[in-house]
């Protein structure tokens, strides 16, 4: 009789569930710098773009009032919030602070310029949706061990 609930053994399996678990290992050791260097490179991005509306006000505002179809707010107080949020909560998710807040006001953020601009054309398009799911994942997953929140988390927020 054949008994199918016991595995069968390859010659050799020993070694890879070795290799396996080494690899898993050395992943798991890198992943908060993958959470890093996600929440930067998506930072980066909003942050230049915001250092580019406070270097040419004056074309930040014409861009507002006459591309940028931002729903409920005037185009005026729209340029002041758009530029404030790509100033603010990039440097708090770069910092891994208040990440999550920081990476849902982003991912909205992004939403909404998506939907404000009619001729953001198939590359940007694209590009926007690599941010949205570059802050999704921040989002769900949190800003990992190289953050000011699990710092703040571990030595102030402790439990015992």
């Amino acid at each position: 009789m054949i008994d199918y609930a016991t595995p069968i053994s390859a010659p050799g399996s020993n070694r890879w569930r070795f290799l396996s678990h080494r690899w898993g290992g050395w992943l798991n050791a890198a992943a908060p710098v993958g959470d890093l260097l996600l929440r930067l490179w998506v930072a980066w991005a909003f942050w230049v773009s915001g250092l580019t509306k406070v270097q040419s006000w004056d074309s930040t505002l014409y861009l507002f009032e006459n591309e940028y179809a931002v729903p409920l707010l005037p185009p005026e107080l729209a340029a002041y919030a758009g530029t404030c949020a790509e100033l603010v909560f990039p440097v708090l998710l770069a910092l891994g602070l208040g990440a999550r807040f920081a990476a849902f006001a982003l991912w909205v953020f992004n939403g909404v310029a998506v939907l404000s601009y009619s001729d953001l054309g198939a590359a940007g398009l694209e590009q926007h949706k690599v941010w949205g799911l570059m802050l999704l994942v921040s989002l769900l997953h949190g800003p990992g061990t190289v953050s000011l929140d699990h710092l703040i988390r571990r030595r102030w927020l402790a439990e015992g």
